[in-house]
């Protein structure tokens, strides 16, 4: 009711439908739009990826310390299995076949170069004339000797195994100074924490060289002792630097081979393995497998 006291109805103007033109308009925007939009983000991506070499990082974020691993891993880095029992401890044997058969010393000849040990593989790039693909340097599984497999069963059948240990890629890594290569030293875990605990403990520190005496030492009087291949667990440096997987399609990266020799049937035994080099940092104790790697052997026998 409005003021004079009539009655009102109040008429509600819907908006017409829009015509054939005016919605071919709208599309036409929207088409326009969008393809600005995709125009704009491809032009951006193409910028960005003329920054970036295809065969090295433009920007490599890495750890100061590379990683470790073992062949065969098992099971959670636990190898178990009794030496009665072929079937607990074939699919270690199969692993290392599989894992090694690259290293074939009959492919190694065939793919890759036969460099001059104990000094860097510098390939550098002349200018603008890009040294592609680089060369790689030859790892023959032979160097492994009683870990090549020319023990078909690499000791798994006499409680005696065969572990493999390699050091992660890292591009450009140089590992040494004044032609030292890294090497790997091992020691049962529980041992070497407790000696590093002690020795910080009484001198403020736990080096590497201390520890590395401390492993040789341990080695001689504890039940667990083993051969290294090739002597003395090193990296050649003739492996080094690596150039990346485009660069060098064809590198193989250094193994070092353990070989338990009289491991304590029935029983755990805790292993750390860990990289020991003048240019590779202490790995964090937050990274278990920065420049170290843990794994636990247990042989079983009936007997």
């Amino acid at each position: 009711m409005d003021e004079t006291g009539s009655h009102t109805q109040k008429i509600y103007k819907w908006p017409r439908p829009l015509l054939r033109e005016e919605k071919g308009l709208i599309l036409l925007f929207y088409l326009a739009f969008y393809i600005f939009l995709a125009g704009l983000f491809a032009l951006t991506m193409y910028v960005m990826l003329q920054t970036l070499d295809d065969h090295r990082p433009t920007y490599q974020d890495r750890l100061s310390t590379p990683g470790m691993m073992i062949r065969p891993k098992g099971d959670q880095l636990e190898i178990t299995y009794t030496v009665e029992y072929t079937e607990t401890w074939e699919r270690y044997v199969q692993a290392l076949n599989n894992f090694l058969s690259p290293y074939n010393d009959s492919v190694q000849a065939q793919k890759n170069y036969e460099c001059k040990p104990d000094q860097y593989f510098i390939q550098e790039d002349s200018g603008s004339l890009k040294n592609f693909p680089k060369r790689s340097c030859q790892f023959k599984r032979s160097i492994l000797e009683d870990c090549s497999g020319t023990d078909r069963y690499y000791g798994y059948n006499e409680g005696k195994p065969c572990i493999i240990i390699k050091l992660n890629r890292v591009i450009g890594l140089l590992p040494a100074n004044d032609g030292q290569p890294p090497y790997v030293r091992c020691g049962p875990k529980s041992f070497l924490n407790s000696v590093c605990v002690d020795i910080s403990h009484h001198s403020g520190s736990c080096s590497s060289s201390v520890l590395s005496s401390v492993a040789i030492r341990m080695t001689q009087i504890n039940l667990v002792n083993w051969r290294t291949f090739p002597p003395n667990g090193t990296f050649n440096l003739m492996y080094y630097p690596y150039y990346g997987k485009k660069a060098q399609v064809n590198y193989s990266q250094p193994l070092v081979a353990i070989k338990f020799l009289n491991i304590t049937m029935n029983e755990d035994v805790n292993v750390e393995c860990k990289i020991s080099a003048n240019n590779i940092p202490e790995g964090s104790e937050r990274d278990k497998f920065a420049g170290r790697v843990s794994f636990k052997l247990r042989i079983n026998s009936r007997d």
